[in-house]
């Protein structure tokens, strides 16, 4: 079996990450942040743990903004429900998942003015087209760093720039490239950054959270939930500082206890290092998906400017139709259709049917690559011989 399906979420997991859910449930198990004995402040330390490799990771100054979700969607509705009020324009780009648009839509009803700046059919965007897009009432720039569907990487340190000389700020979805592309809060201009756990930080799934910049305003920042921190309990008030004000409940401590080790798996590899190893085999794929006559390669096609998602189709066949039979004939599991992101498939020109979806990750090896390639190949001529026997043309 082939998996190639890290766009979705990455498998397998290394098995440190395992075994840290398996001591967290086995040894640990209490509520961190709620109790006083042991058990309970051995969770609370595993809790920070994964709070400070993130920060070290991202490049966050202060672990305590770093604020943990079940996931980069529910981050990205923190950010944007709980800043964006009537009467503010946000810009954001054709290339993005339904995690943004969906809020994005939601809070254009109620009165919030949103610009979609369309890139190229390449999945890519020019940061002048952004600054054109700003108006007096522009407070918030929002993009994915790297496709989903494409993988192209955005301009997000242009784009920073731009947001900061304009007195806005810059909401970065990471979910694609957080673990597989480098990301520095600082460098990169970012003000909030959302990141999912189960993608390239090899963690469960139902673990995230956001990175709320210093630029922010804690105090306009409205809350998803509120409810039970284990902090101020003598108050009916929710508190107003970080992290507990956009943490309410119990937290996925067991899913933050194998995220940490995520991190920590990829800090201990390098980012750079990772990164070097997905290009090399996704310009492989790219080159030798294109080299089959029939089949159509989408993006930029240039493995340093994307990351590790590659998009195709196969002339004659709809996209489920191969995605089932790579998995059935060939072991190879895939992802097909429009990949929650309809304006990206709307820009390069797949909507409605969508692509055939090939997620490479760190795991992957150049054998698979080469086995995928051979795999679409004999489908292609398998699917031509078919029709030129229906064709009458078989002699």
């Amino acid at each position: 079996m082939i998996y190639f399906d890290n766009a979705a979420t990455s498998w397998p997991k290394p098995p440190e990450v395992i075994q840290a859910v398996v001591h967290f449930m086995e040894s640990v198990g209490a509520n961190p942040g709620r109790s006083g004995h042991r058990l309970s402040v051995e969770a609370g330390r595993i809790v920070y743990d994964a709070r400070e490799a993130l920060s070290e990771l991202f490049n966050v100054p202060d672990p305590l903004r770093i604020v943990f979700g079940l996931n980069a969607t529910e981050a990205i509705n923190l950010a944007l429900r709980g800043l964006l009020r009537p009467g503010d324009h946000v810009i954001t780009s054709s290339m993005e998942h339904n995690s943004v648009m969906r809020p994005l839509r939601a809070l254009e009803r109620r009165g919030v003015e949103l610009t979609v700046v369309s890139c190229s059919p390449q999945g890519f965007l020019d940061p002048a087209d952004l600054e054109a897009a700003i108006r007096s009432n522009t407070v918030m720039i929002v993009l994915n760093h790297g496709s989903n569907v494409v993988g192209s990487l955005l301009p997000v340190r242009e784009a920073g720039r731009i947001a900061r000389e304009h007195g806005l700020l810059l909401l970065v979805d990471a979910a694609q490239t957080a673990g597989a592309v480098p990301l520095d809060v600082q460098a990169d201009n970012i003000d909030l950054l959302c990141f999912t756990g189960h993608k390239a930080l090899y963690g469960p799934m139902g673990t995230g959270g956001l990175v709320i910049g210093e630029r922010v305003d804690v105090g306009r920042l409205e809350p998803l939930k509120r409810g039970g921190t284990g902090s101020r309990s003598e108050y009916e008030e929710h508190p107003d500082f970080l992290p507990d004000k956009c943490e309410a409940g119990t937290p996925n401590a067991v899913g933050l206890a194998g995220l940490a080790v995520g991190v920590r798996w990829v800090l201990g590899r390098g980012v750079e290092h990772i990164r070097a190893h997905e290009v090399a085999l996704t310009q492989r794929l790219i080159d030798g998906l294109r080299e089959i006559p029939g089949v159509t390669v989408y993006g930029g096609l240039d493995a340093t400017r994307q990351t590790g998602t590659v998009s195709f189709n196969v002339a004659g066949l709809e996209p489920s139709e191969v995605g089932l039979r790579l998995d059935e004939e060939y072991g190879i599991l895939c992802r097909v259709g429009l990949h929650c992101a309809p304006a990206a498939h709307r820009t390069i020109g797949t909507f409605p049917w969508g692509t055939v979806r090939f997620g490479l990750g760190y795991l992957n090896a150049m054998d698979e690559v080469e086995r995928a390639i051979e795999a679409v190949q004999r489908i292609r001529a398998a699917d031509q011989y078919s029709n030129e026997t229906l064709h009458g043309e078989d002699v």
